[in-house]
């Protein structure tokens, strides 16, 4: 089993991963939410290098001992890990209310689709990348209507307890 990557292979997960994370930026960007177009095209290509590194290095410990049980699996937490602590720096708590969950979670995901494009697993990296922009996108439409029509019982719920 060969696991080194081709420049070409290694070209096409990284560019993948930096497409698809800005792609996902551009519409946090358009939103004018604190983790944008280079922030999210960051976390994906900082994840699918990692991957690739995680991938090469397992490759030269496998050539140079076979019988090695080194894990590769470690330097994926590690990237999960550093994704959370931007994640948790995006989210702030202000006069009792929290924000910057969403923002969070897009960096959360976007990091899962560079470790995605970094393993080459590119029909996994665009799957994730169509649900994301399903989430973020038409999901936003449906959350407006919610809390709009919450806002509208509860302003009648309000109004008519003060009558009373």
């Amino acid at each position: 089993m060969d696991l080194q990557v081709s420049w070409e292979g290694a070209l096409l997960r990284l560019g993948m991963a930096l497409a698809l994370g800005a792609l996902i930026g551009w519409e946090r960007e358009a939103r004018n939410k604190p983790a944008g177009l280079k922030t999210l095209a960051l976390v994906a290509l900082g994840s699918a290098t990692f991957t690739l590194i995680t991938l090469e290095l397992f490759h030269a410990i496998l050539a140079a001992n076979p019988r090695s049980n080194s894990d590769p699996l470690r330097l994926v937490q590690g990237i999960i890990g550093g994704i959370g602590f931007l994640g948790a720096g995006a989210i702030i708590q202000s006069r009792g209310s929290v924000q910057g969950v969403t923002t969070a979670a897009s960096i959360w995901v976007t990091g899962a689709i560079g470790i995605a494009c970094g393993g080459g697993h590119y029909f996994l990296a665009l799957l994730a990348w169509v649900l994301t922009l399903l989430v973020l996108l038409p999901l936003k439409f449906v959350e407006r209507k919610m809390v709009r029509n919450n806002h509208h019982e509860n302003g009648r719920q309000n109004s008519t307890s003060q009558q009373d």
